[in-house]
Formats: C-alpha cells, structure tokens, sequence
C-alpha cells in the first residue's frame, strides 16, 4: 500500500511465472522449496502450501529449467504453467494460449508430463494436468491418494526447455490442487489405503488395548497384521521422508517416519530378542501417564492406529481442501463450451475471435464478452457479481461471457475472447490472491523451516532425559516417540493459505475481488472510509429529480413540452430530461443558445427550455412557488425552466426541472452500516460545496471535503493519514486513481475505469455500495479465521510436545492430536463458505 502497491509488478526485464509443486506437505516444505529458489539469481519466490504452488518473478534469459531444478534439489517435482492464463474450461479440452501471452511467462515443456512422471508425496495425489479440472469437477471424482510407482522425478524431457509459449492444457484450474485429480494409472488412492489400513489395525488395537483378548502368541499375530499398515499403507509418508533425506531435507513426513518405525521395530525386537515373545506374557497399554514395562512391551498397536490415524487425517484434509478452492472451479466452470455463430454454425467457444457474430437463445449462456446487436433479454449476472437481480439487455447493451440469458433471444458480436474476458480476469485475480502470502504466514513459514529438526532433537533428548536418570526405557521411548508423532508443522503451514483460499472464493461469489493477503489485512485495520461521490454513492449519471409547476400546470406536459425541445441535443442534461419524457415529438425550428437554453416551435406554440434567468429574460417572471423551488434545487444540481407563450403572447415560467445525479437507493444504508462497523465515512468529491453538502446531509455523512481536483484527492488522504488514521478510499473514476493507490486501502466500484480497478486492492463486481460493507465484513471475518487458525497451531505445538515429552501421552493418543490439528485448522476455515 501507501502508494507502492505496484511496486513489484513484473516490468520488462522480470517475468512471473506460477510452479505446481508435488510433494509438499506442511509448512517446511514450503520454507525449504522458497530457500532453493531463492537461491537462483534474480529469482524472488513466494511458495503456498494450500495450494500447492510457487508464484514466482524472475529475470528475462533465465531457463525456466532452472527453476524446476531448484525445487528439485529442495526434494520436490514442478512444473511451470503460463502465467496470467488461468485454465478456463471451454470444451473440455485445452484452451489456447494466444501469443500476446508469451511475454508475460514461460512454459516449461515438462509441464505436458501425466502423473506417471510427476509422483508426488506425503499421501498426496499425483496431478493429472491434462484430466484433473474435468475428471474431477465433471465425471466426480473423488479424493485419491500417491501414485506408488510413480518415475524417477529426476527424469525430465529437456527438448525445448525454455519455450515461452503454453499448452495451457497444463494449467490446472484451481490454483495447481492435486486435490482433484483421478487416479494414475498404477496408482493407489488414498482412500483405499486408509479402509485396507484400519481393517488390519482394529484387531491389532484391540488385541493390544483389552488383556482379556489376548490369546497364546497374539503377538506374531500383531506382527502380520501391522507390518503391511506400516509398510504399504504409510507408503506415502515413508516415500516423502526418503526423497527428502535425499536432499538433506527433514519434513512432516519425517517425523512419521520416525515415529511409526521406531515403535514398529522396537516392537519387532521385543517379540523376537525380548520377553514379549514368550508365550503367554499380557501387556496393558497405558493411554495417559508413564509406561514401566521391560523389554515385554510391544507396540504394534502404536505403530498401526497412528498409521490409520495420520492417513484418515490426510484424506479429511484434502476432501475439506477441496471443498475449500470449490469457489474458483465453480468461477472458471461458468464458461460455455460452444458457441452458435449467426449463420447456425456450432464451434467451440475457444475458436471465436473478436468481431465474430454468434446468438444466444433463452436459457443458454453467454459464449464470450461481447455487445447486443439485435434481440432483448434478461441477464442473469448472479454467479460473477452475487446481485440475484436479472439485469435487462438490447441492442448496443454489453453482456459477460458465462452468464444466462433468459426470457428472450441475443445476437451478440463478440468483444472479447479468451484471456481476454472479464471472466478470465476475475479468476485470474482471485488465484493471485490465493497465491499470495502475508506477513503472519511468513513469520510461522520461517518458524516452520526449522520446526522439523528442533523436534527430532528434542526426542532425542527426552529419550535421553529419561533413560540418564535410571528411568526404564520403555517409558523413554514411548515418550520420544510421542514428540515425534505429535509435533505438527503441517498446521502452521495451512493456517493462513487454506483461510485466504476459502475467503477469496467466497469473495468472489459474492461480487468482491481481493488482490491477495495484504488486502485483507488492511481492511481489517482501517478506521476511515473516504467516499468519492459520483458513481459511489451516486449513480453518476444525470436524471430528473423532481418536476415543481405553476398552479393550474401538468408536470407531464411541461415535462413533454420540455423534452420536444432538448430532443435535439447530447448534453447530458437534456439527455436526462428526454428519458424522464419518454418517447414523443421534436419540436421545429429549434433555436439553441449556447450556455442559455434552447428554443422550438412544440404544437405551434414557442417553447423555452434553459436557464432560470434566460427564461425569464424572454416573459413574465417566476411565481413565487417556483422561485423558491429554483433556490431550493440549486443546492442540489442543475435547474432547467421550462416557459411557454400563453394566448397573449406573453411567456410565462410554467415549470421547474430539477436535474441531480441522484443518490443510489442502496448508499444511505451501506453508510450506515459502515458507522456501525467503527468506520467514520468522508464524502470526498470534485463537486461544489452546496451538492456535497446535500448528498452528505442525505446519507448521514458529517464530514465533507468538497470542490477537490483530482491531485488534491491524495493530499486529502496524506492528510487523513497524517491524523493516525488508516484509511480506505472507495472510488471508481480516472480521477480516483491515484487516491486508491495512496490510500492504505483502495476499494473500486464495479462500475469504475480500468485504471481505478488497476489501483485498487479490491474490486467489486458491480456498482452497488453495499458491497463495500461486504468487502470489509468478509476480510474481518476471514483475518479473525487466521488468527484463529494460528493461534490454534501454534497453542497445539507449544502446549502438547511438553505434555508428550513427559510421558503424560501414549503415542495413539499423540497421532490422534497430530492429525486433528490440521483438520481443525481446514475445517475452521471452511466455515467462511458461510460468510
């Protein structure tokens, strides 16, 4: 903000590219891919773990190889997609990528890999690029697991490696989700590991926790029924721990690894070497407090529920992560898939260019952006602006790509395609903002990156702790084994990412674009809103207000007589008093007087339309009643006379016209609405003093600065500021620019210019102020569920490895906690699907 909002925008020397990344699965993964890329000259990346990817700037020349091969050396597979072309389904197949695109990204040819050559990790899916948005979205597919003989994530087709052109096949839908793939061929999904694990593990818990079960050599029976758990089922965690080790890497993964390892072969040795192998020896398996046992104690139980529970975690989270980016496949599912051009032709809607013809019928949706040449039609613009009101169409009307016609049949030349639609640019900003990081989440991704080591240290250490004092070490080991199962970075790591990505998505239902996590965080800041008055709070469009007459006068007729004259002319005013008028005669011999009036011949009867004084210059003057009606208007907005000879000739004022950008219906609430909120509104306009002080006194706004250039408008908000304030400026013009750029916070209309919408940190979809309430209330909302989330993560960590390193935790116990953490932080955060 403060003006340097722009600042890191890719110029001509910098391009910005988006990676998928595979393997990631909690916070230090993150931290440690952002330390290899950041080691690439040049290279500034910001890595976001909710939704698997990197957003990344880095200098023209450089080989996107390079890239790849820095999250590569982290211990992870990526590949790079066009940057700023979201994936927007049309029919079914890849979308082109025009080459006005190439400059702006690059395309790693890897990218056109299937999921056989990208494995991924951790019990995460393997990303179909060219099947996951419409196997899953289209044909419900459901959430699967890793790919078990995925290839060598070294193996990379290098021909071309830095082509700057695009299949945009590659680009997943949803901000790179694996979350959504079908199955690979080969592969094991996720589900079926979890229902084949637990149906081993009940019987292995059961025996292990009820003595009374617990037959002549129970033991070896535990033994065969957990060493598939362990092995296969936790296959996922274990893979990760070793592509990680490979590179030196300690994750989550890790710490699984670890844990179920140690108590599995612990538990191997005391069946084999130790007591627990003679027949007949029972054990009890204490939940809370220290365990003394000898070397009787196996903990095939341990090390099979914590499996279950840790996979049964992991398939929670990425349905509710899922369900969390629904918001932005539902956007990019708006697409049509075909259009029907005028002479009856059916193409798919990726080959429409610009200027093409093509119809709409009643029911369908809108191929492309495009205008109304012929036809009428109710519009519905719910699923982009959130207002559940049909708007209405005709001829030179402009229609979105991907809303519904209703009620009526469009022929529509086409204005924009492709990327180039205003669908295509929301959801391009909403996945910039859901690949965007802020603050908080770079300080809990910092302490995440040397969370993992610090926790194997400590087990170590307790392990010690226990064992240094005489302690038995079985108590020790149940205790490190604890710590290690227990400590959660995954939570840290999804804290802020899954909340921005649930938030952004329910912004844009609702009509609000956010820009990224900085925007939501300004916004729940601010104290003041500055308002701009025309196209805010007014409808910045001139209109009839009121109509005040002579006694024995009809307000129609003058009204009539009014708009025969001004017919003629493309002044707003008279443009205003015609639509009032509706349709009618054009007066003859029209007479206009510039900065005056206008004069014609209406019914053979000579008619003055113009300035109060002018009218009066050329008859009788105003009554009393209409004179006052003029003081009265000119504090609010343009004052037309309207004056016409009677049978002696004489013209006489016989009504009042007052001409006001009229204030939106819907403003007056939202300011209201914003004063309850704590926010002090400022009516900020260029206008004259007496009209703000009008529309202020209307709307309830007691501060006003009026009469304000366009220049004068920052120097308010420096101003503002200067007081302590933190400031939000909404406004929608050319003129508002800069001040939405100053402003801690820039909010533009729905209705506003490209450079006001360009300036600001949220947008909204249509022109309704209402919708500022909503862009406040939703980033309040959504910054209040991160906080919530990392507090939670936080409190877990720091209250449950004492706890655990104490002994006061059986290991089932611990991985039961360490799977709830994140789910708790996922599902919290879907509770903003409900703002």
């Amino acid at each position: 903000m403060d003006g340097t909002r722009d600042a890191t925008v890719p110029g001509d020397d910098v391009i910005e590219a988006v990676l998928d990344i595979d393997g990631m699965t909690c916070a230090s993964c993150v931290a440690r891919v952002e330390k290899r890329l950041g080691r690439v000259e040049g290279v500034h990346a910001a890595v976001n773990l909710a939704t698997e990817t990197a957003r990344v700037r880095y200098p023209v020349g450089l080989d996107t190889t390079a890239l790849v091969e820095a999250v590569r050396a982290a211990g992870y597979d990526a590949t790079v997609r066009t940057r700023g072309v979201p994936r927007v389904p049309a029919t079914g197949g890849a979308a082109s990528v025009p080459a006005s695109a190439e400059h702006g990204a690059s395309m790693d040819p890897r990218a056109s890999r299937g999921a056989a050559d990208a494995p991924t990790d951790g019990g995460r899916e393997p990303r179909d690029h060219a099947a996951d948005h419409h196997a899953a979205d289209h044909h419900g597919a459901d959430d699967h697991g890793a790919d078990d003989h995925g290839a060598d994530p070294h193996a990379a087709d290098h021909h071309g490696a830095d082509h700057h052109a695009a299949d945009a096949d590659t680009a997943d839908a949803h901000g790179g989700h694996a979350h959504d793939t079908a199955d690979a061929p080969g592969s094991t999904p996720l589900r079926t590991r979890l229902i084949v694990s637990a149906a081993l593990a009940i019987p292995v818990v059961a025996l292990g926790m009820v003595p009374a079960w617990q037959f002549p050599g129970w033991q070896w029976v535990s033994l065969l029924l957990t060493a598939p758990v362990v092995l296969w089922g936790g296959w996922p965690f274990h893979r990760a721990t070793l592509r990680n080790a490979r590179h030196g890497a300690a994750t989550m993964d890790t710490l699984i690894t670890l844990g179920t390892f140690a108590a599995f072969l612990w538990s191997v040795w005391a069946l084999v070497f130790g007591n627990a192998g003679r027949i007949g020896i029972r054990h009890e398996v204490v939940l809370f407090g220290p365990v003394h046992d000898a070397s009787a104690v196996v903990y095939f139980e341990v090390a099979a529920a914590v499996t279950v529970l840790l996979l049964l975690g992991r398939f929670i989270e990425q349905r509710s992560t899922r369900r969390a980016g629904a918001a932005l496949r539902a956007l990019l599912d708006l697409g049509a898939r075909e259009a029907e051009l005028a002479d009856g032709r059916r193409i798919p809607v990726d080959q429409l260019t610009v200027g093409d013809v093509f119809v709409v019928r009643p029911g369908s949706v809108v191929a492309t952006d495009g205008v109304v040449v012929d036809g009428r039609a109710s519009v519905d613009e719910s699923m982009l602006t959130g207002e559940s009101i049909p708007i209405e169409v005709a001829a030179g009307s402009a229609v979105t790509g991907g809303t519904i016609a209703a009620g009526g049949r469009l022929t529509v030349r086409a204005t924009g395609v492709g990327e180039q639609t205003r669908l295509a640019r929301i959801a391009r900003l909403v996945e910039d903002a859901q690949l965007g990081k802020s603050r908080v989440q770079r300080l809990a991704d910092r302490i995440s990156g040397v969370f993992v080591p610090i926790v194997i240290v400590l087990a170590a250490l307790t392990l010690v702790a226990w064992v240094v004092p005489g302690q038995p070490l079985a108590a020790g080991f149940t205790a490190a084994v604890a710590v290690l199962i227990i400590a959660c970075p995954c939570a840290l790591g999804l804290a802020t990412p899954i909340a921005i990505l649930v938030g952004t998505g329910r912004g844009a239902q609702r009509g609000v674009l956010v820009t990224g996590p900085e925007a939501l965080e300004s916004a729940e800041r601010i104290d003041t809103i500055v308002l701009d008055k025309t196209g805010t709070l007014t409808s910045g469009r001139m209109s009839v207000a009121h109509v005040v007459v002579a006694e024995g006068e009809d307000a129609g007729d003058a009204l009539a007589r009014a708009a025969a004259v001004e017919r003629g002319s493309e002044h707003p005013v008279a443009a205003a008093i015609v639509t009032a008028a509706g349709e009618g005669t054009t007066a003859a011999d029209l007479e206009a007087i510039a900065g005056r009036g206008v004069i014609g011949t209406v019914d053979g009867v000579r008619v003055f339309a113009g300035r109060p004084g002018w009218v009066v210059e050329h008859g009788a003057a105003l009554t009393p009643a209409l004179a006052a009606a003029v003081e009265e208007a000119e504090e609010r907005g343009t004052v037309v006379a309207v004056g016409w000879a009677d049978a002696d000739g004489v013209v006489r004022p016989r009504a009042v016209i007052e001409i006001a950008d009229t204030v939106r219906p819907e403003s007056a609430e939202a300011v209201s609405r914003l004063r309850e909120m704590g926010l002090e509104p400022v009516l900020l306009t260029g206008d004259n003093p007496r009209i703000a002080r009008a529309v202020a006194a209307e709307l309830g706004i007691e501060r006003v600065r009026a009469g304000v250039l366009p220049e004068g408008k920052v120097d308010e908000i420096a101003a503002l500021r200067a007081e302590g304030r933190t400031v939000a400026m909404v406004g929608d013009g050319v003129n508002d620019a800069a001040a939405l750029a100053s402003a801690d916070l820039g909010i533009a209309m729905g209705g506003g210019t490209d450079a006001a919408l360009h300036a600001s940190d949220i947008a909204l979809m249509r022109d309704d102020p209402g919708g500022i309430v909503t862009a406040v209330a939703l980033s309040r909302r959504t910054m209040r569920v991160i906080r919530g989330n990392l507090f939670w993560a936080f409190a877990y960590n720091v209250a449950a490895l004492p706890l655990a390193a104490l002994g006061l935790l059986n290991p089932m116990i611990a991985g039961a906690a360490m799977a709830f953490s994140s789910v708790f932080v996922v599902l919290n955060s879907l509770r903003l699907r409900r703002a």
